[in-house]
């Protein structure tokens, strides 16, 4: 999977990545923002890491923040996918009641039950397609996101990437652990959620699935 074109792929936790091109530069709001998230995470509270800097775009914090979540997705998966098979998980879910169906409305066209390998490699194709889509991310200065880019487009994908950190707790956190990557995924996750908590991008109902993540978290 490729990473969008003109937003930095790297990690504002741990992980570090060669810078792309566009606007990428020192110069860009892209880059601002993301240099002022790192620095919060070094020096103080995740509670702190997602406000908005001040004269800064909502609309552009919450998509450096998608493209964050996603490499922090696709690394954490990575990392156990050989234990993610069709065997051992023959289902997207997280537990026993959650149970999640994928459409996309172009393969998939009606709600349809897949191992969760599967799901996820599609989800993260999919978010890798939005990400690239400058109608949906736009790339260039001057180019506005679109209206609905927070209550539909990235609120749909955040609640599409909370299923992923759900099964990866509910599934496959001994494995995790074993990796060393139980840090950086609860880590990660709490940044998610004091996230799409503080800007309502995901409701309280999808995040019952790991209110009890959450608490132990807090």
């Amino acid at each position: 999977m490729t990473s969008r074109p003109g937003r930095r792929a790297m990690d504002s936790i741990a992980i570090t990545a060669p810078t792309e091109a566009g606007r990428s530069g020192t110069g860009s709001v892209q880059y601002q923002l993301r240099q002022y998230a790192e620095s919060t995470l070094g020096k103080s509270s995740l509670h702190e890491a997602v406000l908005l800097p001040e004269g800064e775009s909502l609309d552009e914090w919450v998509a450096c923040h998608i493209v964050d979540f996603y490499n922090h997705i696709n690394m954490l998966f990575m990392s156990i996918s050989h234990h993610c098979t069709d065997e051992t998980c023959p289902k997207m879910c997280a537990g026993e009641s959650y149970s999640y169906l994928w459409r996309d409305g172009v393969n998939y066209r009606e709600p349809t039950n897949l191992p969760a390998n599967v799901y996820v490699k599609l989800l993260m194709k999919w978010v890798d397609s939005q990400l690239d889509d400058t109608r949906l991310f736009p790339v260039d200065l001057g180019h506005p996101f679109p209206p609905n880019f927070r209550a539909e487009v990235a609120s749909q994908i955040l609640r599409r990437m909370l299923r992923v950190y759900a099964h990866l707790y509910w599934h496959h956190y001994p494995q995790i652990c074993q990796v060393g990557l139980a840090t950086m995924l609860n880590t990660s996750f709490t940044h998610f959620t004091l996230f799409v908590t503080k800007y309502k991008m995901v409701s309280d109902t999808e995040l019952q699935v790991v209110k009890d993540v959450i608490k132990i978290l807090a």
